[in-house]
């Protein structure tokens, strides 16, 4: 569980083995069982231990003892050998929480003791307020699609605050990023930034270009989407693995019953589980996993009155973890990111929402305003080897993603599902948005997304007709329906990417609505001109 956690492990059946395990120069911390006959003898060689003094420096190691006899071990004579003692039975979630606590004690003695190339900025808070940071940085060296130079991992602390994480995920290129630090205290205080040397890819390197601090004070109107953002650690299977990281997160100012209720969205680079690649292409126009991970409604005053998570199984359940003053504390749990209220990991990410109004667009549209997470996302697919040519099935491989159409549309349905089919100029062969699947067709409602995916190079000007076919949806029903109707309310854009996986202009539109009965097909000429 703590390899799964994104710790080495090293085993020893005895203290004196550990002793000879340890390393003098590394920030370690020893896990080990105390049964009371041994108590003494335990004690007395991790002091040893940590007393100890080589050349190359002090042991900087920290422990954590369990036993059944905590109140024998508490009065002990060496007692003070020991960093944590905890009870058994000692749930996870405590001893990575303890974990994380004294990895942070460890990195902190070590800054003081050795050299650290660290950049510090200081800056001043007028008067108490949440504290956003954009820093501009590349990361020399690195490139997302490929294996061991994936990104560097910066580590940013704030005073005596606990560290966060930000992963460079734009490679070499020069990006802003953001993170907000919390509440602070009107006054003086500094931020330190460097390269996280354990989880960074070994030929990834980390400048940072400019630092701007933004103050969020309780009378702004953007206070409340912001004071409430979740902390979000790194999914444990995660860590070190360069896969499936938050990118992007969002805030909708939502009305429920009449009561203001604040919903956030998690954009992550993809997703180990849950639904296919070619699923995902095919139903959402993205590889990339959007889901909502906390959801908190407010009184007149602005104070939560209740909050939700999306938890395993896309279950919505109360919120009972804890907060870091209003912020909420959670970790992906699943493949699929649906997310718990407990545990930790060693990557924590504090990514400030932007605020979103998506009455007239659907959930991708974040990820037009951010065209990188189309990169980013491509990327990973490379890396992982979840490509496959054009035109070909292999698995649930998906084609390059600039092979594709992508379509945002409003739709309802009906006893229904819908699918979009695109052909091209002096071409005979339609191509399918659900891969000839029903149950890659579209059979929710509201605003959507789906891709057709074309030859590669095609271009605008060689659309010639746009088909909507109407397909029998809820097959799992116990009696399926025989009919129904889809209707297309809107087709809002209709684009490709470019080179640099940025959508391009939209090639078409469809402003009049059409209702479509089930087994039937509805054409519409594209013919585009520049």
């Amino acid at each position: 569980m703590l390899e799964q956690a994104g710790h080495q492990v090293l085993t020893a059946e005895t203290s004196g083995r550990a002793v000879k395990l340890l390393h003098p120069t590394d920030s370690e911390i020893v896990f080990m069982d105390l049964c009371l006959p041994e108590l003494a003898d335990g004690l007395g060689r991790i002091r040893r231990l940590k007393d100890r003094v080589r050349p190359e420096g002090r042991m900087r190691v920290k422990v954590i003892a369990i036993s059944d006899w905590t109140e024998d071990l508490l009065q002990a004579p060496e007692k003070d050998s020991v960093d944590c003692v905890l009870s058994k039975p000692v749930r996870m979630e405590m001893l990575l929480r303890s974990i994380a606590r004294l990895a942070l004690t460890v990195l902190l003695c070590l800054a003081s003791a050795l050299p650290v190339a660290a950049e510090k900025f200081r800056f001043t808070v007028k008067r108490r307020a949440e504290v956003v940071a954009k820093l501009e940085m590349s990361s020399p060296g690195s490139n997302w699609a490929e294996t061991g130079r994936e990104a560097a991992l910066a580590t940013l602390a704030v005073d005596h605050h606990a560290p966060q994480h930000i992963m460079l995920y734009a490679g070499d290129q020069t990006y802003t990023y953001a993170a907000f630090l919390g509440e602070l205290a009107a006054g003086e205080h500094e931020l330190r930034v460097e390269r996280d040397a354990h989880y960074s890819a070994r030929e990834s390197g980390l400048r940072v270009l400019q630092t701007t601090f933004t103050e969020v004070t309780p009378d702004d109107p953007d206070w409340g989407a912001l004071a409430h953002a979740p902390i979000l650690y790194a999914r444990a299977n995660t860590v070190g693995r360069f896969d499936d990281i938050p990118l992007l997160s969002y805030c909708e100012r939502l009305q429920e019953d009449g009561h203001p209720l604040l919903q956030y969205t998690v954009i992550f680079s993809n997703e180990d589980g849950g639904t296919s690649t070619r699923a995902l292409m095919a139903r959402w126009g993205r590889v990339t996993d959007v889901e909502y991970v906390y959801r908190a409604w407010l009184d007149t005053n602005g104070d939560v009155t209740r909050a939700t998570i999306q938890a395993e199984d896309h279950k919505e359940v109360a919120f009972r973890g804890e907060r870091e003053g209003f912020h909420p504390i959670l970790i992906p749990s699943t493949d699929n990111n649906m997310v718990a209220d407990r545990g930790t990991s060693p990557i924590r990410y504090q990514i400030p929402p932007y605020l979103m109004d998506l009455s007239a667009h659907s959930r991708e549209q974040i990820m037009d305003e951010h065209p990188l997470s189309y990169r980013v996302m491509a990327q990973e697919l490379k890396r992982e080897n979840k490509l496959r040519p054009f035109g070909t099935v292999d698995g649930e491989k998906t084609s390059e993603p600039r092979n594709y159409l992508y379509i945002e549309a409003r739709v309802g349905n009906r006893d229904s599902a819908v699918a979009v089919l695109m052909r091209l100029r002096g071409d005979d062969r339609w191509f399918s948005s659900h891969l000839g699947r029903n149950d890659y067709a579209i059979s929710r409602d509201g605003w959507v997304r789906t891709t057709v995916e074309l030859p590669p190079g095609t271009k605008a000007e060689k659309m010639d007709e746009i088909g909507f076919e109407c397909l029998v949806g809820q097959e799992d029903k116990p009696e399926p329906p025989l009919a129904g109707t889809c209707r297309v309310t809107q087709v809002s854009k209709m684009f490709f990417l470019d080179e640099e996986y940025r959508p391009g202009p939209s090639v078409w539109n469809l402003t009049i609505p059409v209702e479509i009965p089930t087994g039937q097909l509805r054409r519409f000429r594209t013919r585009w001109r520049q």
